[in-house]
């Protein structure tokens, strides 16, 4: 990995651009009946939600300079994502609150390490192209993207939004998430385009329609120049050219796993623009990615940069 340092060479490190939406978070050992049949829930709580909120979160949490681009409606939801998001020092300045739509939302029902999730999209999948103003490309070094599938508007123009990045000299990285349509081609002609794709296991291996996580990395690597792969409590797998390599997380106690996955971008994203070797920016990724479930919702327990450097031995060698 080029040890050249990224952050500070622009007025922002990091433009974030996805979904902006609260989780209404229930949990406990329960499974939903209909019929009208009621089950209580050991808790239940609203939290600063989606992939592309939780990581920008996250990242401002580690140091890095972030700003947000997306959509909410002028409503009691989108006040919320925006005043938490700020309260975080996310740069929210550029999201779109549209008086004439609803923000959308996720209820979320936690049981332990897994997770049933049903999304209203509400105005998330509307941001279009033509409301980003991509001169501000040239104010930030990274533009990283969730919520792929999500966003229906934009999905078309998305690779003329990474080229536009290119031209102005700002790297690129993805994170696709999950496909509710199952189909996942429409995320492939933005692969070269890419300097980093994130994804899981489920996602790498649809995305190449291969059977281990292991051949999906390898097809992935044919067009992407780094290649992350989450595997939960497994760890993580990362690629660059020739070079391999694996991880173990951090043990924690488990409360909830939302959003830990973006906080792992968050961790790998912060080490791949301070120039970190890859088997420093993967351990940052799994120690950001572990530490952020030992508290329900996706963001109150993501790490400083401190707290997971202490986390894992081996970070304390890497500058």
């Amino acid at each position: 990995m080029p040890r050249t340092d990224r952050r500070a060479s622009r007025e922002f490190d990091l433009v974030v651009i996805g979904e902006v939406n609260p989780d209404i978070i229930l949990s406990g050992d329960v499974t939903p009946e209909f019929g009208q049949v009621e089950k209580i829930v050991e808790s239940g709580a609203i939290r600063i939600g989606s992939s592309s909120a939780i990581f920008a979160c996250g990242a401002a949490r580690l140091g890095l300079n972030v700003m947000f681009w997306g959509m909410v409606g002028d409503d009691l939801f989108g006040h919320f994502m925006l005043d938490s998001m700020r309260a975080r020092d996310v740069n929210v300045d550029s999201i779109i609150v549209d008086a004439d739509q609803h923000t959308g939302f996720s209820v979320i029902l936690a049981t332990g390490a897994d997770r049933a999730i049903l999304t209203y999209p509400g105005v998330m999948p509307d941001i279009r192209l033509r409301d980003i103003d991509l001169d501000q490309l040239s104010r930030v070094s990274h533009l990283h993207m969730g919520g792929y599938y999500l966003l229906d508007a934009l999905r078309p123009d998305v690779p003329k939004l990474f080229e536009a990045a290119r031209q102005r000299g700002t790297t690129v990285s993805l994170d696709t998430n999950y496909d509710p349509r199952e189909d996942w081609r429409d995320a492939l002609d933005t692969l070269p385009l890419l300097d980093m794709l994130l994804v899981n296991d489920t996602e790498a291996q649809a995305l190449t329609n291969r059977q281990t996580p292991a051949e999906a990395i390898d097809a992935l690597a044919e067009r992407v120049p780094l290649v992350a792969v989450k595997q939960g409590a497994e760890g993580a797998l990362a690629r660059q050219g020739e070079t391999i390599h694996r991880v173990e997380p951090p043990s924690v106690t488990v409360k909830d796993t939302v959003g830990a996955g973006d906080s792992f971008d968050a961790g790998f994203i912060y080490g791949y623009l301070a120039g970190w070797p890859l088997d420093c920016c993967l351990s940052l990724g799994a120690a950001c990615g572990s530490l952020s479930t030992r508290q329900h919702g996706g963001t109150d327990a993501q790490p400083t940069l401190d707290e997971a450097r202490a986390s894992i031995p081996a970070l304390a060698g890497c500058q």
